[in-house]
């Protein structure tokens, strides 16, 4: 029922910054739980955020915390994950997802089941 396409990604220094975006289209009334997760060839997909759509609480990652931001706006049907302080161990293809299941906030990826295509973000040192 919904389509995620997530952009933003791309090449940066150790250091820097970079936002990605997720928009979503199809039927969707903006009321779905959302996070981002990332992913490593020859690893698991991994939980990297999440947003409430109720409250607009966020949790992330102890491996991104205080470095990783995420939002949304309601009116563009957008979530954005803002990365700062980038390090080499954040390259990854980026997924952002709708959850479906459980309480706002799940790291499970079966919580989610709706997907963006992932984008890709290298952090060079």
């Amino acid at each position: 029922q919904v389509q995620l396409d997530a952009s933003g990604g791309g090449l940066v220094q150790a250091g820097g910054s970079l936002r990605l975006s997720c928009a979503a289209s199809g039927r969707t009334f903006s009321n779905y739980n959302m996070g981002w997760f990332r992913q490593v060839p020859g690893k698991e997909r991994e939980f990297v955020a999440a947003r409430s759509w109720k409250s607009g609480s966020t949790k992330s990652a102890d491996s991104v915390k205080g470095r990783f931001t995420m939002s949304r706006d309601n009116v563009k049907d957008t979530v954005y994950l803002q990365m700062n302080s980038l390090k080499p161990e954040d390259t990854a293809v980026y997924y952002c997802a709708a959850q479906v299941s459980g309480a706002w906030g799940a790291v499970e990826k079966t919580r989610y089941a709706y997907w963006g295509q992932g984008t890709q973000v290298t952090v060079s040192s």
